[in-house]
């Protein structure tokens, strides 16, 4: 199998806030945005959000400090920002660029106010809810919330002159989250988990966007004043820094809606007006350490310039109108709001293009399940019933995920090879998405229960039928199913972390067939409608496996925590736990629900458990 085609990923469900040290150098209480001097080297902070559950998740970032082994603490962050952790998936975003003190660095504290939360998530029906009431495990209202985690042993942080560092600082949304329904909606419960590592295996794409500051086109380059998430691209103050950017012959730019690459794409940035707002997507390298950029988008082809821009999902299609669900509005002028579902005019004047991709593509390019970026015109204002005009705009097509089972692979078909169960398209079920007019004729159009995925020339050996996958692609156009997917990239995930939740309604006295130290096999005869293993958001139903669900102890170190009647006992030895949880049974004690965070093996339906709650009533 060829591993950069179809292969095993470790896909966490972790923010990661990336620091990444250059230029280093010094001692001060406060990190400063000048220029370096022989006491100080530059911390470039990026963030970024794998996979998680949460369709809005945006809090007030107010401070990320670090404590240097001395004690002296050093605050990276200029200032507050809003930051919406659930639009930072596989890809990092540079924060703040900052001089700090040379020195070993001993502790990360990370601080965020949920005052002014804006937090959606999704109910069974598929609609956008708010949460309003946001817990700690105590019950207490959060208003702030600081996350802190030692740097240790081979995780500490060295600054020192010359020898670039690279940390990520991991706070665990499935695990630092649990969000539980209610009659009066939804009630988040929040207990921060955070983990560090240093120069991780796997560095992810960033981006930058800010102002433009200037352009070298000789050089092949240009800088950008930083302006991270919701703060206005047209500020020309460098309060979050400055970053160079580096570009090469295969950049691709999106200026003004004309496509460009090469040196050629660079002239034309360079004769933009200063300050113009610049997003640029790329990877960092090394020797030397730079940030080189693959992709650029300026001028109005950056949202918050000149015209309304609409992101989120084609969930149907009715000739030339589009329903967009999920939306995030960006005004004209910068101004963010989040609606559940905006309507779209489109016409064949209006230009699509593929992300990374100079070429147009006509109209009929776009179709249901298809991510999408719109720049139009807002048409209607309405909460509720927002519409936009993009008959004289632009889409960009964004990478879109699939996820689901693999159900029939036949490598000898040129067309679709790979035949998916899908379960969701992003973090959106299948039921959401009206695919009526998707293929050529009415009896192919697109089927979620057999969705045909067109792999190109991706190597599948290896793949196993009902294998949990994720598919990164485009949708193909409307009309024109099947194929209904080009993937660029499949990933088998069966060895990803896994979430195993079972749930029993009522709480049952047969929960649990077998108990020892060894472990805890489950019988399913009294379980409620929720009993699955989840990996990277792919759902296996563990009625279907041929084994009991099993969870043991993960071979290292685990947490184990028994819940009820509102108290919570936690252990770190398995054995104990297990006891505890013996004599509460034989005292009446009946399972209500289990969840259990490790490693699950399909064939024995066995989860090494580094994290097992089980609540009792």
């Amino acid at each position: 199998m060829n591993k950069n085609t179809l292969s095993r990923h470790r896909w966490p469900g972790l923010l990661v806030l990336a620091l990444i040290g250059l230029l280093l150098g010094g001692c001060f209480h406060q990190a400063q945005q000048t220029g370096p001097n022989d006491d100080t080297g530059e911390l470039n902070i990026s963030l970024t959000d794998a996979e998680g559950d949460f369709l809005r998740y945006a809090v007030t970032l107010e401070s990320i400090r670090l404590t240097r082994s001395d004690g002296t603490e050093v605050e990276t962050l200029p200032q507050n920002t809003q930051v919406d952790f659930a639009q930072y998936v596989d890809m990092s975003e540079f924060l703040t660029a900052a001089q700090i003190p040379n020195g070993v660095y001993v502790q990360a504290r990370l601080r965020l106010d949920y005052n002014d939360a804006d937090i959606q998530v999704e109910d069974a029906d598929g609609n956008a809810v708010a949460v309003e009431r946001i817990e700690d495990i105590d019950g207490n209202p959060i208003t702030t919330l600081e996350v802190k985690v030692a740097l240790e042993d081979r995780d500490r942080l060295r600054i020192v002159p010359g020898i670039p560092a690279l940390l990520s600082l991991d706070f665990d949304l499935a695990s630092s989250n649990q969000v539980i329904f209610e009659d009066t909606g939804p009630r988040l419960v929040v207990e921060p988990v955070l983990i560090a590592e240093l120069n991780p295996e796997k560095p992810k794409p960033h981006r930058v966007r800010g102002p433009l500051q200037g352009v070298d086109v000789d050089n092949g380059r240009f800088s950008v004043l930083l302006r991270p998430f919701v703060q206005r691209l047209d500020q020309q103050q460098d309060h979050f820094g400055r970053l160079q950017v580096e570009t090469a012959s295969d950049t691709v730019y999106d200026i003004d809606g004309a496509g460009y690459a090469g040196s050629e794409g660079l002239r034309a940035l360079a004769a933009l007006p200063a300050f113009s707002a610049v997003v640029a997507i790329g990877d960092v390298g090394f020797n030397p350490r730079r940030f080189v950029a693959r992709e650029v988008y300026a001028g109005s082809s950056v949202p918050g310039g000149s015209l309304d821009v609409v992101r989120g999902h084609v969930i149907a299609r009715q000739g030339d109108r589009l329903t967009v669900k999920g939306a995030t509005l960006i005004r004209a002028g910068g101004s963010v709001v989040f609606n559940d579902r905006v309507d779209i005019t489109l016409a064949d004047s209006t230009v699509v293009r593929r992300e990374g991709r100079t070429e147009s593509q006509g109209p009929d390019a776009v179709s249901v399940g298809q991510k999408v970026m719109v720049f139009g015109s807002l048409t209607d204002e309405q909460a509720g019933r927002l519409q936009m005009d993009a008959s004289n705009g632009r889409i960009r097509l964004l990478t879109t995920r699939l996820r689901g089972l693999a159900v029939a692979l036949d490598t000898s078909d040129p067309v679709a090879p790979l035949t998916l169960e899908l379960q969701a398209i992003d973090r959106r079920g299948v039921a959401l998405f009206d695919f009526s007019g998707t293929g050529a004729t009415e009896t192919e159009d697109a089927d979620p229960a057999n969705y045909q995925v067109a792999t190109g020339d991706l190597d599948l050996d290896g793949l196993e039928l009902g294998s949990p996958l994720l598919a990164f692609g485009f949708v193909t156009p409307f009309g024109s199913a099947p194929a209904d997917f080009e993937a660029r990239t499949v990933a088998e995930v069966s060895a990803a972390p896994a979430v195993m939740t079972i749930n029993w309604q009522p709480p049952s006295a047969n929960a649990i067939s077998r108990l020892d130290d060894s472990g805890i096999t489950f019988d399913l005869g009294e379980a409620g409608r929720l009993q699955q293993v989840v990996r990277n958001g792919v759902r296996t139903a563990l009625a279907g496996l041929a084994a009991a669900p099993r969870i043991e102890p993960a071979a290292d170190s685990g947490v184990y925590v028994i819940q009820q009647n509102g108290s919570r006992q936690l252990f770190t030895r398995f054995d104990a736990f297990v006891a505890e949880l013996q004599a509460r049974l034989d005292a009446g004690a009946l399972l209500a629900h289990v969840s259990a965070n490790g490693r699950f093996d399909d064939t024995a339906a066995t989860l090494a458990a580094r994290r097992l709650r089980l609540r009792l009533r």
